[in-house]
């Protein structure tokens, strides 16, 4: 699960004001309160009926909205990560050479990800839960960021930049295995940015020498 800075946070999951009328999204509602919550008091710490005090709602009601905290939580992920998705879309729309794409692509998704939780602190709760207990969600996740890779990967086969490749679905696949730990980045170590944008750099290094046109598998 990927997420922004502190203030794209807040642009992206806006504070539940305190209001309810005959137009507000119920479920929306819900989500606001509980993104605030959890913010400040960590996903640990939020329970659904303090969610449904905030929305002035019974504890009862809140669970015809959602079935559990978790899918709360994943409908939050949901929510973020089609705002993630639509910056990958315009990375792989982008005029430029496909390696320096994929630079970007994945530079974008460390860097969004890390500053965001140097913000807020309790948004790595929410991904560990998730990770853990909502797997095929994640690997959702990663199979719709594939889609963007793939459109790279085919645009630099096509410039004569890549090598021709038979599994471009497989190969974006490996991509993100080898460079899982910069996608999550606090959540697979300790590292300052600078240090794991300087690691991402030398792991891009080899993966666009092994897609380069000239490259064979030794």
């Amino acid at each position: 699960m990927c997420f922004l800075n502190e203030s794209l946070i807040l642009q992206y999951f806006p504070v539940w004001s305190g209001s309810m009328n005959d137009t507000t999204d119920t479920r929306q509602l819900i989500l606001d309160a509980a993104i605030e919550r959890i913010l400040h008091y960590g996903y640990a710490k939020t329970t659904m009926s303090e969610i449904a005090k905030d929305c002035g709602m019974s504890a009862g009601n809140i669970y015809r909205f959602f079935a559990s905290k978790l899918d709360i939580a994943e409908a939050l992920a949901r929510k973020f990560n089609g705002e993630m998705y639509q910056a990958y879309a315009s990375i792989a729309r982008e005029k430029k050479p496909a390696p320096e794409r994929l630079r970007e692509f994945f530079d974008y998704g460390m860097v969004s990800t890390y500053q965001a939780i140097e913000a807020k602190a309790k948004i790595l709760e929410v991904a560990e839960v998730l990770a853990d207990e909502r797997p095929l969600y994640m690997n959702e996740q990663m199979a719709q960021e594939r889609v963007y890779l793939v459109q790279i990967l085919e645009d630099g086969i096509r410039d004569g930049v890549f090598r021709p490749l038979e599994r471009l679905d497989e190969t974006a696949e490996f991509m993100q295995a080898a460079l899982m730990k910069f996608r999550f980045p606090q959540l697979f170590s300790h590292l300052t940015l600078p240090k794991l944008k300087r690691e991402l750099k030398g792991v891009l290094d080899l993966i666009l020498a092994g897609l380069s046109k000239d490259a064979s598998v030794p």
